[in-house]
């Protein structure tokens, strides 16, 4: 059976986030240890004791999710044989490591910068995000192009949950108008800033010139990229989509169908247990293997 292992983004993380895998493999912990020694701090103390708060930290969630899914898929060994990997936004970056486009370190290095860089873009440019649900794609596209502030779609998650990414101001105008156009929740999220909207520019900047002299290679096998949801090998097409990811809306929804339309016959998700759910409706009918 063709399997396309998926990765999770930011969110999916947990309190004693990979202390049972350090406990038991040895070469986890040697990317535990990696993973601190290159970042200059405990990431790991803090994945393990860490609260709820300190975890949700984007300098701090963001490398302890790729370095806890990067470490089960590297644990799963010659069993990690896939058509086609892809990554929820921050996941993208698990994906492209494990698929061999990138090196653990140079990915760890990345999605490090990129933490920060997020990090001060939210800071400077306050905003939020809101989840849309029972609303058609294009209606919510059609009202946000209407709102005389920033705010855009972000996440394409399945037919009927886009969110949307702005100002404060500029959601909270959106969230009105969406209510009273028929949707049938529209919920603001409680995250850190605007993500993957253009209040992340700066952001994006910053890591475009990291991306730049980070050298990419062929994946073995293709790579299901965010602002398209198309497969990619080509490094060169893989590097200047990574760039675009940060304003970019995360094309979810036709990622998972253009993986089905060319063969995966199954879905497993590493290092978390929501993009399952998102699969299945996306495409009820599509398999979907207990997490890793």
């Amino acid at each position: 059976m063709k399997k396309a292992y998926v990765f999770p983004g930011q969110g999916a993380q947990f309190e004693g986030m990979g202390k049972d895998l350090y406990e038991q493999s040895p070469l986890a912990r040697e990317i535990f240890d990696g993973a601190d020694r290159l970042l200059g701090f405990c990431l790991s103390k803090i994945m393990f004791e860490g609260s709820a708060e300190e975890l949700q930290q984007t300098r701090v969630t963001q490398p302890a999710m790729f370095v806890y899914a990067y470490a089960k898929a590297r644990m799963l060994g010659a069993e990690f044989r896939p058509c086609a990997v892809a990554g929820h936004s921050l996941g993208e970056f698990t994906a492209l490591a494990a698929a061999g486009s990138l090196s653990f370190e140079d990915a760890l290095r990345l999605v490090s910068i990129r933490s920060s860089a997020m990090q001060y873009a939210c800071e400077k440019h306050p905003g939020t995000m809101a989840a849309i649900l029972g609303m058609e794609d294009a209606l919510v596209e059609e009202i946000c192009a209407s709102i005389d502030d920033v705010v855009v779609p972000a996440n394409y998650n399945s037919p009927g949950q886009l969110v949307i990414s702005g100002s404060l101001t500029g959601i909270e105008k959106a969230v009105a108008a969406l209510q009273a156009a028929g949707a049938k929740r529209a919920i603001v999220l409680k995250v850190g800033g605007a993500f993957h909207s253009p209040l992340m520019e700066e952001g994006r900047r910053e890591l475009a010139e990291a991306i730049e002299v980070v050298p990419f290679a062929a994946p073995n096998c293709p790579v299901y990229q965010n602002v398209d949801g198309l497969p990619y090998t080509d490094p060169n097409a893989i590097r200047l989509n990574l760039v675009r990811q940060l304003t970019a809306p995360v094309r979810w929804t036709q990622t998972v169908q253009n993986m089905l339309a060319d063969g995966a016959e199954s879905f497993v998700e590493i290092g978390g247990n929501v993009l399952g759910g998102m699969i299945k409706k996306i495409d009820r009918n599509a398999v979907v293997e207990p997490t890793t």
